[in-house]
């Protein structure tokens, strides 16, 4: 039997996307029209995988950055033999429950690698498991490790800013295993590119030290042949692939409507006409099929090979890499921030917030030899560099990556890194410039991914900065996200719980907000259990009768809820202190806790240098707030915290009034 064309294999996408879209009644046809060519060379001769294990470790990466065209990723993953998706989920594209969801959502074991829609993310997402393997590979070398990231691009995720930030960071460092296939149609949501863009986007990227092909995307073997240069090219490579959008409908191919206009019946028949595809909906011919599953199998004896080796390491050499690849935390780490606490109650010191999260990153270094670092631009303020090398051109064994001033670059790529495994992310940078990488936390959550973001100059007390460094308003919008740990600790101790409790959890990101200020010590008696845990606790109960007042304080606000306290009960109130950094633990704990923590009845009285929102389902019917009501202002912060009335008088005065009636 005579072989396939290569024109049928790029139709079999072309009319599974038409017809997943034409069913669905919706959908954005013009990426797997437009790429079928591009794609079919990527995956039928050059991608290293094996469908038949999705998460072999040595896989290379896929990434559809313009994840409006998923019909072109569940395509491929269809007919190249993915066990999660059989033509059955490709007719049910954008149902409810469907594995072909809208947009690609993350799902390594049916070959999504990143959840991908907000245009630009992908790219970023792509540079991050660049960087991950090529962190891998310098520590296990190239029998383990040693393999490609691509991504399909549009134009607009060149567009977005975060675009730019990744064009010139990944060619600073020569990625030379990230390659990008950029659909170059020149046709936006709103029409021609000309509208809104004018430079020459492949220069772009020439500056910034890429390789750059510019190729026909309609032809394979002109794609393919880029694509092996590519590979043999020690710098990131982007494929600028002309492209016709929509290509096969006549009725929008090359126009604005080919990016998502309405399919009917009738184009589809139109296409298959024009396309000579004899074939029904959702019918692919035996022939086309079994080359697809070929190319699915082609790497099986890659990955068998690759099997072999990993089984003849020394066994403590497999058991380590084993143990990061699968996301296991080694023995001895909870001993080492169990240490952390004990020497920060016998010291007595009272360093401030973000250096004593940099001094526990410090201290992990030898045992968490995993955890990588990108900081944006601020080693010094933030410290989180110490003994840690950079990752560099140079040497990829270092685990500190200097992202420059890309906030949001710095948090799609620590996204990345997640999902590419092996290695534990860290994002640092100020609280203020957290709204840059906003997306990018917002995307970790979707996923679920266990990306550590770590923040300074959390409040007012930063002092002298003002109003712009003083991110008032952003605690309460982060607790606001979905699945997302916001945690604030007071002292040094809190600081190793919280570390404890976000290197523990797996299922989703963490944010961890450091004062840049002194932080005294709340916690004057060592104890091995984590009291930070369950959220919230009592951390100075009512003495003498029975508890009327709960102050309730996080980070450094926690010891003006202790001064308040002494005042109120040498002044005959019973009160207690609850402090809670973390308020997503404390909401999943049980009734009874909740309410031994923070009884009902009595006069509850919040403390925090930010704004109220979200602080009322915990104030009770008797509740008072004492923080910002609006920005903050340049100055001293002793003075700051006085001006806007952030005192242990105004709490203790403001729960008297409660109490009283007043």
């Amino acid at each position: 039997m005579r072989e396939p064309s290569t024109a049928s294999l790029a139709n079999a996408i072309r009319f599974l996307a038409i017809d997943a879209i034409v069913r669905a009644g919706e959908g954005h046809q013009g990426v797997p029209l437009g790429m079928a060519e591009i794609a079919t060379a990527l995956y039928t001769r050059h991608l290293k995988f094996d469908a038949s294990d999705p998460l072999w470790p040595d896989r290379d990466r896929v990434v559809l950055s313009n994840g409006h065209g998923s019909m072109l990723l569940y395509a491929l993953l269809h007919l190249t033999g993915y066990a999660q998706m059989p033509i059955e989920q490709v007719r049910t594209f954008r149902d409810f429950g469907s594995h072909c969801e809208g947009h690609p959502e993350f799902d390594p074991s049916s070959g999504i690698e990143v959840t991908t829609g907000p245009l630009g993310q992908g790219i970023a997402n792509a540079f991050g498991m660049a960087v991950a393997e090529a962190y891998l590979n310098a520590r296990f070398g190239n029998g383990l490790v040693d393999h490609f990231t691509y991504a399909f691009v549009g134009d607009g995720c060149l567009q977005e800013g975060i675009g730019q930030e990744m064009i010139s960071l990944a060619g600073h460092l020569r990625l030379g295993k990230l390659v990008l296939l950029w659909d170059d149609n020149r046709i936006t949501d709103d029409g021609s590119t000309a509208l809104s863009i004018s430079e020459d986007v492949a220069a772009r990227f020439r500056v910034a030290g890429w390789h750059v092909v510019e190729v026909d995307g309609h032809d394979l073997e002109a794609v393919s042949q880029a694509l092996a240069a590519a590979r043999a090219d020690p710098r990131p490579s982007m494929l600028a692939c002309r492209t016709v959008i929509a290509r096969g409908l006549a009725r929008l191919q090359g126009q604005r409507g080919g990016h998502s206009a309405q399919l009917f019946p009738d184009d589809a028949k139109a296409a298959r006409e024009a396309l000579d595809w004899r074939h029904a909906p959702f019918e692919i011919p035996a022939p086309v099929l079994d080359a697809w599953r070929a190319a699915g199998a082609r790497g099986a004896g890659d990955r068998a090979a690759w099997g072999r080796r990993l089984d003849a390491l020394p066994a403590a050499q497999r058991a380590e890499f084993d143990r990061v690849l699968e996301g296991r935390l080694p023995e001895g780490w909870r001993e080492v921030l169990l240490d952390v606490k004990h020497k920060a109650v016998e010291s007595g010191d009272a360093p401030g917030g973000i250096l004593i999260s940099a001094a526990i990153n410090d201290r992990l270094t030898d045992i968490l030899p995993e955890r990588m670092v990108g900081c944006a631009d601020l080693e010094a303020p933030t410290s989180h560099k110490r003994r840690l090398q950079a990752f560099t051109a140079d040497d990829r064994a270092g685990a500190y990556v200097h992202c420059g001033v890309r906030e949001h670059l710095m948090g799609a790529m620590a996204n990345g890194m997640a999902a590419h495994g092996g290695v534990i992310p860290l994002a640092v940078t100020y609280l203020s410039f957290s709204d840059y990488e906003r997306p990018a936390m917002r995307m970790a959550a979707l996923m679920g991914l266990p990306v550590k973001f770590v923040f300074s100059h959390d409040s007012i007390g930063i002092g002298k900065n003002g109003p712009t460094h003083q991110p008032v308003e952003i605690l309460a919008s982060l607790r606001a996200m979905p699945n997302m740990l916001v945690l604030r600790p007071a002292d040094a101790v809190e600081a190793a719980e919280c570390w404890e409790i976000a290197l523990e959890h797996r299922s989703g990101p963490v944010t961890l907000v450091f004062a840049r200020q002194s932080l005294p010590l709340v916690r004057r008696v060592h104890t091995a259990d984590n009291l930070a845990r369950r959220g919230a606790y009592v951390l100075a109960d009512a003495q003498g009768k029975a508890r009327q007042v709960t102050l309730l304080a996080t980070g450094s606000e926690v010891n003006i809820a202790l001064a308040a306290r002494d005042s109120l009960q040498a002044d005959g109130v019973p009160t207690a202190v609850v402090s809670m950094p973390c308020c997503e633990r404390f909401d999943e704990q049980d009734a009874a806790y909740r309410a031994a923590v923070l009884p009902p009845g009595g006069v509850r009285v919040a403390v925090e240098a930010a704004v109220r929102f979200g602080w009322d389902r915990y104030l009770g019917e008797r509740g008072g707030f004492i923080g910002m009501r609006g920005f903050g202002a340049s100055g001293p912060a002793d003075v700051l915290y006085e001006h806007f009335g952030i005192t242990s008088g105004a709490v203790a005065a403001e729960a008297k009034r409660l109490l009283h009636g007043d």
